[in-house]
C-alpha cells in the first residue's frame, strides 16, 4: 500500500501565511474579545467590593492602585479601545466599505496606532482629573 499522505497539499496554518496587518488586526481582535471576559470579571469584584463595605472596597482600590493593578487597568483600556476600534472596522465591512486591499491594511495599522494613542490619552486625562 503507498503512503499517500506524502502527495498531499499542506493545509495552511500559522507558520505556512506571512503575516500581515489585517491578519494580526484580526487574531488581535480576537484576543481582546478575550481578554475583555476578564477585565470585566475585575469590573465585577470592584463592584461587589462597593456593595461589600468599605474595608473590601478600600483594599480592592489599593490592590487596582499598585503598579500591578494598573499595569493590569492599562491593558484592559488598551484591550477595550482596541476592540472597539475593530468593532468599528468590522461595522465599516458589514456596510460593504473598506475591502480594498491598501485601504484594509491601512486601516489596520491605522487601528493599532489609534488604540495605543487613545489608551494612553485615556490615562493622561484621568490622571489630570484626579489631581
Amino acid at each position: 500500500m503507498a503512503n499517500v499522505t506524502k502527495n498531499r497539499p499542506l493545509s495552511p496554518h500559522l507558520q505556512i501565511y506571512k503575516p500581515i496587518p489585517t491578519m494580526v488586526m484580526s487574531i488581535l481582535h480576537r484576543i481582546t474579545g478575550g481578554a475583555l471576559y476578564f477585565g470585566t470579571i475585575l469590573v465585577a469584584w470592584w463592584l461587589v467590593a462597593a456593595s461589600t463595605g468599605a474595608e473590601y472596597f478600600e483594599w480592592v482600590n489599593w490592590f487596582m492602585g499598585t503598579f500591578i493593578g494598573r499595569l493590569i487597568l492599562f491593558g484592559y483600556t488598551w484591550a477595550l479601545i482596541h476592540h472597539m476600534l475593530g468593532g468599528l472596522r468590522h461595522l465599516m465591512w458589514d456596510v460593504g466599505y473598506g475591502f480594498e486591499k491598501h485601504f484594509s491594511t491601512k486601516l489596520a495599522k491605522a487601528n493599532i496606532i489609534a488604540s495605543v494613542v487613545l489608551t494612553i490619552l485615556v490615562w493622561v486625562v484621568a490622571y489630570i482629573i484626579r489631581t
